[in-house]
């Protein structure tokens, strides 16, 4: 009888083990973007939203923390409009940029998108974490539908939720 519980403990073991190795942080999942030079000033709408992100969310009695993996979806909803996004930053529950997605303006073509990925190991965001997205486009279009999807599982337990962006700030320039 003890061999038997012994082995199963092996086994139990291995199971879990090869379900927890590292895997390397993507910030670039989708694709490769398209980086252009456009400048802010010759574009004739601006935006930034707020896009809440949950590195971790508090369960039991709100002392354990459930680590998730975040995705940052940008979608282009536009049929003929391209928009450029200028940065994608990454802010701690305190309001400390944590990270810098893009270093330069990308292009996002006709129903085009990208992603950025937050990997569960990161623990410094945490359940008050956001990004700041600044994205401009040729004329006003409702046209960017940016989303965070937040997914994790542990054990049998899974979780997974979505949260939309938030305009916070919007100026048209005049042409």
């Amino acid at each position: 009888m003890k061999e038997i519980l012994f082995i199963l403990l092996i086994l139990l073991l291995a199971c879990q083990s090869e379900n927890r190795e590292p895997k390397k942080q993507k910030s670039h999942p989708s694709h490769k973007y398209t980086y252009v030079k456009a400048d802010k000033d010759d574009m004739g709408y601006l935006e930034t939203d707020y896009v809440p992100v949950y590195s971790d969310i508090y369960h039991r009695d709100g002392t354990r923390r459930f680590m998730l993996t975040t995705t940052i979806s940008i979608r282009n909803t536009s049929l003929t409009d391209s928009a450029f996004i200028f940065t994608a930053s990454y802010y701690d529950s305190y309001g400390n940029v944590l990270a810098e997605y893009i270093d330069s303006t990308v292009l996002l073509t006709p129903l085009e998108s990208i992603e950025f990925v937050i990997d569960e190991k990161e623990e410094f965001g945490g359940a008050g974490a956001n990004f700041i997205i600044k994205w401009g486009a040729s004329r006003f279009v409702d046209q960017l539908l940016i989303q965070s999807i937040m997914i994790s599982t542990y054990g049998q337990q899974g979780i997974s939720f979505i949260t939309d962006a938030k305009v916070i700030e919007r100026k048209f320039q005049s042409e």
